[in-house]
């Protein structure tokens, strides 16, 4: 069972110590302290999440307590529970980090909702500190980052192909990274100091595509001036990545069939064979399968480049890279563009993971730099600060998204708007069956029905079956 977590009060009133000990001991780990020294030897020997600190802020000694703890330990959420002299030494306390609670905490169900807020906030700021460490090499594989289990199991495959010459294939929806991976792949390799040649299939012209690939003899066609040598000469040694290999027309694809075959190629106009050595890995966000039961794309080339498939997930189904990727592009654009933005706050990094990135990694890669290049101050990127289509990704209207970005709601509401939305999807799935929803969600119709419920939309449950 995971160990709770733990408070400090205190406070020169034993009897306010005690009620407030009464009120949290079955959700926290309580200690107590008179006294600012007794307090700092806790401190010192225990591990201590948060400490309440109850006193008349006016006095001096309450910023220099608050700087010692700070000293022992910076991690500490500091909780300020009193309100005497509260205006007249405030800044002093909010500069060292203090979260403030204005009034005592005579009501418990309030006072420990406003605890579990600076819990989460807590909780989160120890993921994104957990985010800087993890950036580094350990879930890096040359420019990929990534923790996510598939992604991981594609790291070990490219380690076991890098020093082979076998043909591969990479599928995936746009933004997912195709060419990182094929780069990673050449790099790791006993190739990386020969060429890495980029052809984009579908950016060029169908009938230049052949020049482009094998090249063509002075004379060849009208306009050829000159020899020129096409992308498998000039990645000889290395590998030729052709990226949206679907784009190609059946004709070129019968040549290109015929060159990986033979390891040879013939430039146009020429009847001279060139042997060649050189790796090719293909890659396409189109299912080719499909393409080969439409008789658009030859079978064979199929299994000739798909040798060895590697598919890349979607981002919406790794969504633990979004907060490490997020925080990776923020410091690589930090230092692009000359800026100090120390993260995200915990609503906006939250919002990130919810949204369903249809442009995969790029759009975040894109969003990233845009919120650094547009940002006025260096501290964090917040909710205001991300662009309304984050928050359109369910049924909500732009009302709701800017009531939700302009009062900065807390984590907790933000939460249960996404899972509200979620909710609704499913019952208008279902025809509002409860139970057929209650399956698709993986829990209890009961559970279920409290979140209706809690979540204000009760009513709008129709009786389908039987059901309310």
């Amino acid at each position: 069972m995971k160990d709770k977590e733990s408070i400090l009060i205190v406070d020169d009133e034993e009897e306010f110590r005690e009620s407030l000990k009464v009120m949290l001991k079955d959700h926290y780990k309580i200690f107590t302290a008179e006294k600012n020294q007794t307090a700092l030897n806790i401190i010192e020997g225990n591990k201590i999440n948060v400490v309440l600190l109850s006193f008349d802020t006016s006095k001096a000694e309450g910023v220099n307590f608050v700087r010692r703890i700070k000293e022992v330990n910076e991690e500490i959420d500091v909780v300020l529970v009193s309100y005497l002299g509260i205006l007249r030494s405030l800044p002093g306390y909010l500069r060292l980090g203090v979260t403030l609670c204005a009034t005592r905490p005579t009501e418990e169900s309030h006072f420990i909702s406003f605890l579990q807020e600076v819990f989460i906030k807590q909780r989160f700021q120890k993921e994104i500190e957990h985010i800087h460490s993890e950036a580094k090499e350990r879930h890096r594989f040359g420019q990929i980052i990534s923790k996510d289990k598939k992604m991981r199991e594609i790291f070990d495959i490219i380690k076991e192909v890098a020093s082979t010459s076998t043909t591969i294939l990479i599928t995936g929806e746009s933004g997912t990274g195709k060419e990182l991976v094929a780069r990673a792949i050449h790099y790791q390799g006993n190739r990386k100091d020969k060429p890495f040649v980029v052809v984009n299939c579908g950016a060029i012209p169908s009938e230049l595509m052949e020049s482009e690939l094998f090249g063509y003899e002075k004379g060849a066609f009208t306009g050829a001036q000159a020899r020129t040598l096409g992308k498998f000469e000039h990645s000889n040694g290395g590998t030729l990545f052709l990226d949206e290999v679907s784009a190609l027309r059946l004709d070129l694809q019968s040549k290109l069939l015929r060159a990986l075959q033979e390891k040879q190629i013939q430039r146009i106009g020429s009847n001279k064979t060139i042997n060649l050595d050189v790796r090719v890995i293909a890659a396409t966000n189109i299912d080719l399968e499909k393409e080969v039961k439409g008789n658009r794309f030859r079978s064979d080339l199929y299994f000739r480049l798909s040798v060895v498939p590697i598919h890349l997930p979607p981002l919406r189904k790794r969504k633990n890279d979004i907060p490490l990727l997020a925080q990776f592009f923020l410091e690589t654009y930090n230092k692009h563009h000359n800026k100090k933005i120390e993260g995200f706050s915990p609503n906006a990094l939250a919002t990130l993971c919810t949204y369903s990135w249809p442009g995969n990694v790029r759009e975040l890669q894109n969003l990233v730099e845009r919120l650094v290049v547009l940002s006025r101050q260096d501290k964090l990127i917040t909710l205001s600060n991300l662009p309304i289509e984050l928050f359109m990704d369910g049924k909500q209207n732009a009302q709701e998204v800017e009531e939700i970005r302009d009062d900065e709601l807390g984590l907790t509401k933000i939460k249960e708007g996404f899972e509200k939305r979620f909710i609704l999807q499913t019952l208008e799935k279902t025809n509002w069956n409860q139970t057929e929803a209650a399956k698709i969600l993986k829990i209890h119709r009961n559970t279920l029905v409290k979140k209706l419920t809690r979540l204000k939309i009760r009513d709008n449950v129709q009786s389908v079956n039987g059901e309310k």
